[in-house]
């Protein structure tokens, strides 16, 4: 496969609700989506960056600076290029796993397109529908939490993620748990803490939870190993993780018990899917999360979340949990589960006249 040109688009999509988590609070999802053209066919994929470098050091508009002068033109360079050569081509640069993901991931779809593979067959799935989760921000009060909660068990959705912070954990956890009963329940602190609270934390152990997701910073893995020790709530590590070899050591440590894959966090779908192989070497359970993802990058998170390893809802929520209009057709939840796209690549592609009403800037970026 010869590329011929990339496209960078800038959309920005409002969300439904507000989601607020230790990192901020957000109302629109700014996106990069990637969309590469070769002498076969053409692909998409969509980078997870925020618009500013507070979840991770990546932000969208660094994410296409990065694409445009470096990643781009050194994918170009590959003759005869398919997904696996990406990484490889990309090896002399440091950093940047997000936009690295979004460049494969449209790489993956043009190949597996033109040859007719739909993405979930490609990376191994067994599962054609995958059961979902819904991730829970952080509210104005805890009525307004209990509401937001029972309005997603009405829904259908499986399992529910709290965002907890200091000062909003124990309380709203307890809250939840009074009363739904023994809905599957986790919490997610996206690093908010430290080792300073440790036996604060261990106080979540009175509620049943799935997991403690990412409770510490994202190199302590010596401080989420000793929280191990200390509560009988499996740890999760999320942003830790960031390749098949740190989720070795993760493991090795101690420092976990359940991951959470988050594609475009450790680099793309084929490092995800190596994780994902990893951990099922260990009998580590994994999920996967969320970024809010527009349909560009549900469908994909979607193929992989039906490998035999994800064994916890993720957050792969239906469209209308985040958008009105999504940039794809949406996908809907049925008895708890959205359907893995059969098509080939990703699945799916932007319904024109949404990618249209969404677009901020587009920038083309011709080779060959």
């Amino acid at each position: 496969m010869k590329l011929t040109g990339v496209e960078l688009r800038t959309v920005r999509v409002p969300l439904v609700t507000p989601f607020r988590t230790s990192f901020g609070t957000e109302t629109v999802r700014e996106a990069l989506l990637v969309r590469v053209v070769s002498d076969e066919a053409e692909g998409w994929g969509e980078c997870g960056a925020d618009t500013a470098p507070l979840y991770s050091p990546e932000y969208t508009h660094a994410a296409a600076d990065v694409l445009t002068r470096f990643l781009v033109p050194a994918v170009a360079g590959v003759p005869e290029l398919d997904a696996h050569q990406v990484a490889p081509a990309l090896a002399g640069f440091k950093g940047h796993r997000m936009a690295r993901a979004a460049l494969e991931t449209a790489v993956l779809d043009a190949d597996l397109r033109a040859r007719g593979v739909p993405l979930a067959h490609a990376l191994g799935a067994v599962r054609s529908t995958v059961p979902c989760g819904v991730s829970v921000g952080i509210t104005e009060s805890i009525p307004a939490l209990l509401d937001a909660v029972g309005g997603y068990l009405d829904a259908g959705y499986l399992r529910i993620k709290l965002k907890i912070e200091p000062g909003w954990d124990v309380e709203p956890v307890r809250a939840v748990r009074e009363r739904f009963g023994d809905v599957p329940l986790q919490v997610d602190a996206n690093t908010a803490y430290s080792r300073a609270d440790l036996r604060h934390l261990a106080r979540l152990d009175d509620f049943g939870l799935l997991m403690l997701e990412q409770p510490l910073a994202v190199d302590d893995l010596l401080g989420h190993a000793r929280l191990a020790a200390l509560l009988t709530t499996p740890i999760c590590l999320d942003e830790s993780i960031t390749s098949a070899r740190a989720a070795a050591d993760a493991i090795a440590l101690g420092a976990c018990r359940v991951v959470n894959i988050k594609p475009g966090r450790v680099g793309g779908y084929l490092e995800a899917r190596r994780i994902h192989d990893v951990c099922a070497a260990h009998d580590v359970p994994v999920w996967c999360g969320g970024m809010l993802e527009t349909g560009v990058g549900r469908a994909a998170n979607l193929a992989l979340a039906a490998l035999p390893g994800f064994r916890f809802p993720g957050d792969t929520s239906a469209s209308e949990r985040y958008y009105a209009t999504d940039l794809t057709e949406p996908f809907r939840l049925v008895d708890g589960h959205l359907p893995v796209p059969t098509g080939p690549g990703i699945g799916v592609a932007p319904l024109p006249d949404a990618l249209e009403e969404f677009t901020t800037g587009a920038t083309w970026v011709p080779l060959g």
